[in-house]
């Protein structure tokens, strides 16, 4: 992916904010659910996930989201859905360092580096990593490391 042609990002994000992947209400097969809630912006969503045998086998959110925060959850739910929670650590891992600026390998966050830019608008991080801390939390409590 190209990382210097903005449009390409910025149609990658405005098609995960129209036409967002996953996103409905968790069910019973959920067997995690956190709420997430921005005091900076319209953000308020939940995520839901199943982790069966140390895998990710559903995931989904639904809410109420500004056009990064839905893209980037909208992105997420197709990153990680069918990953290893060793896998997707990884990956919430290497998000969140991009988010930071830091040197990282980016072709494993497939459409996600289209947030590559956003650790130079701070007003933005929280939507970009609202629905990844979300995630990180549902593993860290399956994983009994959450209080």
């Amino acid at each position: 992916m190209d990382l210097t042609d903005p449009m390409l990002l910025r149609q990658i994000i405005m098609d995960h904010y129209q036409y967002p992947r996953n996103k409905h209400a968790g069910n019973q097969r959920h067997n995690h659910m956190i709420h997430m809630a921005s005091e900076s912006c319209i953000d308020d969503i939940k995520v839901w996930a199943t982790i069966e045998n140390e895998k990710i086998t559903d995931i989904c959110f639904d809410g109420v989201a500004c056009t990064i925060s839905t893209a980037s959850t909208s992105i997420l739910t197709e990153l990680l859905k069918g990953k290893s929670i060793e896998e997707a650590n990884v990956l919430i891992d290497r998000y969140f360092e991009m988010i930071d600026l830091k040197p990282v390998d980016l072709e494993p966050l497939e459409e996600a580096i289209a947030f590559y830019q956003v650790g130079k608008q701070a007003n933005r991080i929280k939507c970009a990593t609202i629905g990844w801390n979300a995630m990180k939390q549902i593993i860290e409590e399956s994983e009994g490391k959450h209080d």
